[in-house]
């Protein structure tokens, strides 16, 4: 019963205590007017001295058609917080590494370290909550043949989807069925006047640079929070 009683404090404390990763100096700030706006404003920061530092200004974004639901990420979430299903077509907000790029095109600016994977037909994402593959990257030995190959291909028709970063929500290794799947940064579409099913977007020339900028040696991470989360966690959490 003790020990219970410790690993309950222990937990709370850590919970407490989170503030972004120090190894982490490449940081991707977005922020929403609140948790049902599909509008994001984004920055991107710098660990310079020991200081968060601007370096990519200021370019807006669009969210998931709903708005922002708590995802999961690095962060903890608050006691009873809503979190994020498939198909709720919302964003998920917290902080949250960052994968690699796929796209349709041959090659892309990009730093030497950063994954790129041009896609195929094989390629697939897979979407399936009751899959033990969800959401993860699978490539096929094979053409896909069955209707459950060909709904899990990563879109290769489709221009917004031809150049995007993933933003690890739930991911490997450590998946929860049902909580949100392929996450990623791409192009908007409509110049934003649209909103997405969950991911975040943007004009491609921003996305271009933002891929460009991206270190893995600096372990990227990506914050989204709506303004009002945002001011609360930032002195706590050590947000630029």
């Amino acid at each position: 019963m003790i020990r219970f009683v410790f690993i309950l404090i222990a937990s709370a404390l850590t919970a407490v205590g989170f503030e972004l990763p120090a190894k982490s100096t490449q940081c991707i700030v977005g922020v929403a007017k609140d948790w049902n706006s599909s509008n994001v404003t984004l920055k991107a920061y710098e660990k310079r001295g020991g200081k968060w530092v601007e370096v990519l200004g200021s370019w807006t974004g669009r969210l998931g058609r709903d708005g922002l639901v708590w995802g999961l990420g690095i962060h903890p979430l608050p006691p009873g917080a809503k979190v994020k299903k498939e198909g709720d077509f919302r964003a998920p907000a917290g902080v949250f590494h960052l994968g690699g790029a796929w796209g349709a095109h041959e090659g892309i600016k990009k730093h030497p370290k950063l994954f790129y994977r041009q896609v195929t037909t094989r390629d697939l994402w897979v979407e399936d909550p009751f899959s033990p593959s969800y959401n993860k990257h699978l490539v096929l030995n094979h053409e896909p043949a069955s209707a459950w190959e060909k709904k899990q291909q990563m879109k290769q028709d489709d221009y917004p989807h031809s150049l995007k970063l993933f933003i690890a929500h739930n991911a490997p290794p450590k998946v929860s069925p049902g909580h949100g799947s392929a996450i990623f940064f791409h192009i908007w579409r409509g110049a934003g006047s649209k909103p997405t099913a969950g991911c975040t977007t943007m004009e491609e020339a921003k996305l271009r640079q933002l891929i460009a900028w991206v270190d893995p040696g600096k372990q990227p991470i990506y914050v989204l929070l709506p303004q009002a989360e945002y001011a609360t966690k930032k002195a706590e959490w050590k947000l630029p």
